[in-house]
């Protein structure tokens, strides 16, 4: 007899929810999506009944006093994610919130102590780290199937920017590209080379038709030993997301870095002078996320990655909008018992 599944809400009826997460969640081995919420009833009704929730509350507090929901989701606008997701927490309920997990590190650092406080676990939904391809990529790098690592480069950029009412584009909701896809680029560059940056370099272009978000950023991440990750996110640009990684004998090729096509989920390793396709197990990323956040709460153990990388990724984009605000380079301070050599 199979256990029973973790009963998860999902705190909002955004677009990422009813497109990939209610159905990876719902696909997953350890999981069902029990309820939905919206501050609008009749759209939590009508999302239910098309997703096929058994429960559909009128307001975000009536899900998280549901004694039988062990997850929820926060897939709301960037400013609500610490509000309702430190509500959850202390309802007793795990949180899978989306990224960035907060405003600013001092907001994620808050809400990390929120997690430690009621003991609850508290994930940032990075999807595309828990697709296997990014531990073959790691693994070949360990390997030196590159050599040593000298840069990496990424980028993710769609355009949206004739949408008006996009919630990307309020500046006080935490809108622009930097925060919405800029933080894929920085999250994978600190995965792979497991460290964290001492420096950053940011233009943006501030947009006064977007309410003067960044609707477009490139940027120089500086590493230890002289390893840089550049990169350029955008919202008013043709859509791409590649990844590569440039080694001393080789490279790593992402065509699709941080979303899955249809059979779009390799990626090329050039060594020896020979490029070779490396071919992934078709997964669902967005269940896979759900299964790793179950099996640290059923069998509690910590999770895969820690509230503590969400918050370290969070000071990155801090110093990321600063410099592009100030239009100079911003250096990092190091963590207490990290050294970062200058």
């Amino acid at each position: 007899m199979s256990a029973p599944k973790l009963k998860w809400g999902i705190l909002g009826c955004a677009s990422i929810a009813k497109r990939a997460v209610i159905p990876g969640v719902a696909n997953s081995r350890l999981n069902e999506v029990a309820a939905i919420a919206s501050r609008d009833e009749e759209k939590a009704k009508k999302t239910a009944e098309e997703l096929n929730i058994p429960t559909a509350y009128g307001s975000y507090e009536a899900l998280l006093e549901d004694p039988s929901i062990d997850v929820i989701y926060v897939p709301l606008p960037n400013h609500l994610h610490k509000e309702w997701s430190i509500r959850a927490l202390e309802a007793g309920k795990h949180v899978l919130c989306e990224k960035p997990l907060a405003l600013t590190e001092a907001e994620a650092a808050e809400m990390a102590d929120a997690a430690e406080r009621t003991g609850m676990h508290l994930a940032e939904a990075f999807m595309y780290r828990h697709h296997p391809r990014y531990d073959m990529i790691k693994k070949l790098i360990v390997e030196g199937a590159i050599g040593e690592v000298r840069a990496i480069h990424s980028a993710f950029t769609f355009n949206s920017a004739g949408n008006p009412g996009n919630v990307r584009f309020r500046k006080d909701w935490g809108g622009g590209s930097i925060y919405d896809i800029g933080c894929y680029p920085i999250n994978a560059a600190r995965l792979l080379l497991g460290q964290e940056p001492q420096a950053v370099t940011v233009q943006a272009l501030f947009s006064p038709e977007h309410d003067h978000v960044d609707m477009m950023a490139s940027g120089l991440v500086e590493f230890e030993g002289y390893v840089s990750l550049t990169f350029d996110c955008g919202m008013w640009a043709a859509f791409r997301n590649p990844l590569e990684i440039i080694g001393t004998e080789g490279i790593i090729e992402v065509p699709h870095a941080y979303t899955f096509p249809e059979g779009g989920g390799h990626f090329f390793l050039t060594a020896k002078g020979e490029r070779h396709q490396m071919d992934v197990p078709h997964v669902n990323a967005y269940s896979e996320q759900a299964d790793e956040l179950a099996e640290a709460i059923i069998f509690r153990r910590p999770l895969r990655y820690p509230v503590a990388d969400a918050v370290h990724n969070m000071r990155v984009i801090d110093a990321c909008l600063q410099s592009a605000h100030e239009r100079t380079r911003i250096t990092l301070n190091a963590y207490p018992g990290e050294e970062l050599k200058a």
